[in-house]
């Protein structure tokens, strides 16, 4: 799951996909026990990046969640930390993650479907506008839009729906679907230059150009995952031997408005563990991109499990400006509370029988 922060241009709001789900139970201990030396990577990454006090080592290493705030551009990105020992097979988040229309699915999660290969339009079948883009959609126009949109999708909209027809929302939805299957198939095969250039703003962004950037601003991707790193860069070319990979959409309830975005998951396994990169290719509101990147480390003197790592990283507007240094602190927070109850639900779920 990507736990990034949502707001809104002339208003905010703060919310974590998160904080649409509540973890019950308490946190596995690991009482009596003792510390033990962490696995070398993990250990040096917690080190020079996340940059873990003695007080949150020994919080995890009882088995405990920990979260960090990372170095991020205060005023476009946000980054979080997180990581929690979970007592159960790494296989078993592995397959939970593939069968991802159960694992993101019920509360505000409204709809998941995974997308198939090759695409189809039938896997868009479930796509609904949500009444608030609909009504947008009437007025919408290049650099003035409260959805996010390229500007062929603008105009394509404006030419072929007709909104004085009582078939509007019909024709207006079957048009998104389309628009749909167009965007991932032309990613599928062109990659990032195939990304959505937003033009809801007076300036447009580049989502390729944002994503890149903020590739570029994780050193220890370089540095600990460099076949991962040129994977999400050259998608499709330079993927690591032995991956797998699907794309699902997702519309959610976050605050204002529900969001539908489409992600890229890449399952790549490695000699000492096994890391998933979920990578947002589309969001109609609040996102120019975001990256959740989660490495499942075993730790064989620890005993049956792993430790589960995640980085979530987003980039969004609603930052910059007055208004946006204002709100930077309690955004920030709220990263890393939503960072904080995905730990906990992910070892509550996987350690249940």
């Amino acid at each position: 799951m990507i736990f990034p922060i949502r707001w809104r241009r002339g208003g905010w709001f703060l919310t974590m996909a998160t904080g649409l789900l509540i973890a019950s139970g308490a946190d596995g201990g690991v009482a009596g026990q003792g510390a033990r030396p962490l696995p070398a990577r993990l250990d040096g990454y917690l080190t020079r990046h996340a940059k873990l006090t003695a007080a949150q080592r020994a919080q995890l290493q009882a088995g405990q969640p920990v979260t960090q705030l990372l170095e991020a551009d205060p005023s476009r990105e946000v980054a979080v930390f997180g990581a929690v020992w979970v007592a159960a097979p790494a296989a078993r988040y592995v397959a939970a993650i593939k069968d991802i229309e159960r694992f993101e699915r019920g509360g505000s999660f409204l709809a998941t479907k995974r997308i198939g290969s090759p695409p189809a339009l039938a896997d868009f079948a479930a796509l609904r506008l949500p009444p608030d883009d609909l009504s947008d959609l009437r007025t919408c126009r290049v650099g003035r839009c409260e959805i996010k949109l390229g500007e062929a999708a603008l105009v394509r909209i404006q030419r072929e729906i007709d909104w004085s027809k009582p078939t509007a929302r019909g024709d207006a939805e079957a048009l998104a679907r389309r628009l749909a299957l167009d965007y991932v198939t032309g990613y599928l095969a062109g990659g990032n230059a195939q990304l959505a250039i937003y033009r809801d703003g007076s300036r447009p962004t580049f989502v390729a150009q944002e994503f890149a950037s903020m590739i570029e601003r994780l050193p220890s991707l370089t540095e600990y995952l460099p076949a991962v790193r040129r994977a999400l860069l050259d998608y499709p070319a330079n993927q690591v031997p032995g991956s797998e990979s699907f794309l699902y959409w997702q519309e959610a309830k976050f605050g204002l408005k529900p969001t539908v975005r489409i992600n890229h998951v890449t399952i790549v396994p490695q000699a000492d563990g096994i890391v998933v990169a979920s990578k947002m290719l589309y969001a109609s509101h609040y996102f120019w991109s975001a990256l959740e990147l989660r490495v499942l480390v075993p730790d064989p003197a620890r005993g049956e499990g792993f430790w589960f790592v995640s980085v979530n990283r987003s980039r969004s507007d609603g930052l910059s400006g007055f208004v946006g240094g204002l709100i930077r602190g309690k955004v920030r927070g709220e990263a890393e509370k939503g960072m904080l109850a995905a730990l906990r639900i992910t070892k509550t779920r996987l350690e249940r029988p």
